[in-house]
């Protein structure tokens, strides 16, 4: 049996990896929805740009689903309390992913020029309020969720969704919004052309440094801002069962989440990887460059998820009402059975993912063209 130790952060990696392929499949669905009626401006071209994704956004969201799966079987705290506190964000989230089967079944199914904007701007908001509510999410861990827990574990959350939108964390979320943006209009540049390829480019571009601006305003934000970081205030026992009260939390303002730079100096490669992934966008959305953009816009997800995992390690849902209630990868974690079977499934599922996904790409894959939406309107979406 592999040590518990090494099960925890087996677990905080594959959660992050699942978080990760959400992120870039799924991502560029609801990037390049939440795009399509700003870049497509006939009907033809919105049509293209719904099915570039046509055959792929039901699959991708098997990342999402595994990952909230994965959530719920390794950290069965941080899913009770996350999901239970953040209800109706979670709700939100839900409805308008409710919009995308219906809006790419039934939009084309009228030839009605009303009907068929108002099921784009219905494919736009399941695309972008997602998008944005992950990042302000995410963007509320670093402040500190309001919740806390009794001598049972049970937990008591005092937030509200109107709190959860505060300055910091709508910067997150245009962080989040604007990068899924850039991935789904660079997927646009590789599947489309002509004059929605163009258009998608300069979209590309535009997000890229939109990303790029939010993303280092948060990062001062954090450094120089009074955003209190958590650490551990004593040794921690990293082969301890659940129990998230057997610790003592300090905060500090001294550059708050930033220090886990400073003691493992190679993390820095994830922000470094961000900034490098949007300057490449720029550059190669500028030149229309469809490939080196998708690449760039990869990047950035990848890095931007890494600079927040790294930066909240090993927190995972640290709470502002009692920090020592806050809930880690160390002491928020299933049992170590439950983690070993766990970890025999994902090294024969997560592939069978990753072959089908990669399998269902390459056999799929091509431009999609004005034309070939005139030919075939009656068997597209």
């Amino acid at each position: 049996m592999i040590e518990y130790e090494l099960l925890k952060i087996i677990w905080w990696v594959l959660v992050g990896v699942l978080l990760i392929g959400f992120a870039l499949t799924d991502g560029f669905d609801m990037g390049s929805m939440a795009l399509m009626p700003f870049v497509g401006k006939t009907d033809s071209e919105r049509r293209a740009a719904i099915n570039t994704i046509a055959p792929h956004w039901d699959g991708n969201q098997v990342w999402f689903i595994t990952a909230g799966g994965a959530l719920f079987a390794a950290w069965p705290m941080v899913y009770a309390v996350a999901f239970s506190g953040m209800y109706w964000a979670l709700l939100l989230v839900l409805f308008a992913l409710f919009l995308r089967p219906v809006g790419f079944d039934y939009r084309s199914k009228l030839e009605n020029t009303q009907w068929r904007n108002s099921w784009d701007w219905g494919l736009c908001i399941g695309g972008a309020v997602p998008a944005l509510v992950f990042g302000v999410a995410f963007g509320n861990l670093f402040l500190g969720v309001p919740f806390s827990l009794d001598d049972t574990l049970r937990s008591q959350y005092t937030g509200s969704f109107f709190a959860l939108l505060n300055p910091f964390a709508l910067v997150c979320g245009i962080v989040s919004l604007s990068m899924l943006c850039a991935h789904g209009g660079a997927w646009l540049m590789l599947r489309t052309d002509g004059a929605l390829h163009n258009r998608s480019a300069k979209a590309t571009q535009i997000m890229a440094i939109v990303f790029l601006v939010c993303f280092l305003a948060a990062g001062a934000w954090l450094y120089f801002g009074s955003i209190e970081g958590y650490a551990y205030a004593t040794a921690v026992n990293t082969n301890a069962a659940l129990n998230p009260l057997a610790k003592d939390v300090v905060t500090n303002t001294n550059h708050g989440w930033m220090n886990n730079y400073g003691t493992y100096p190679i993390t820095m490669a994830a922000p470094i990887a961000a900034i490098l992934g949007a300057l490449l966008v720029i550059i190669s959305a500028g030149k229309q460059k469809a490939a080196a953009s998708f690449t760039g816009t990869s990047l950035m997800i990848v890095g931007a998820i890494l600079t927040a995992g790294f930066a909240l390690f090993p927190f995972l849902l640290p709470s502002s009402i009692n920090p020592a209630s806050s809930l880690t990868m160390w002491d928020a974690v299933s049992s170590h059975k439950t983690l070993g079977v766990m970890t025999v499934a994902a090294c024969i599922f997560v592939p069978l993912i990753l072959i089908y996904t990669s399998w269902s790409y390459y056999k799929m894959w091509g431009v999609i063209t004005n034309k070939q939406i005139e030919e075939n309107s009656h068997s597209l979406y």
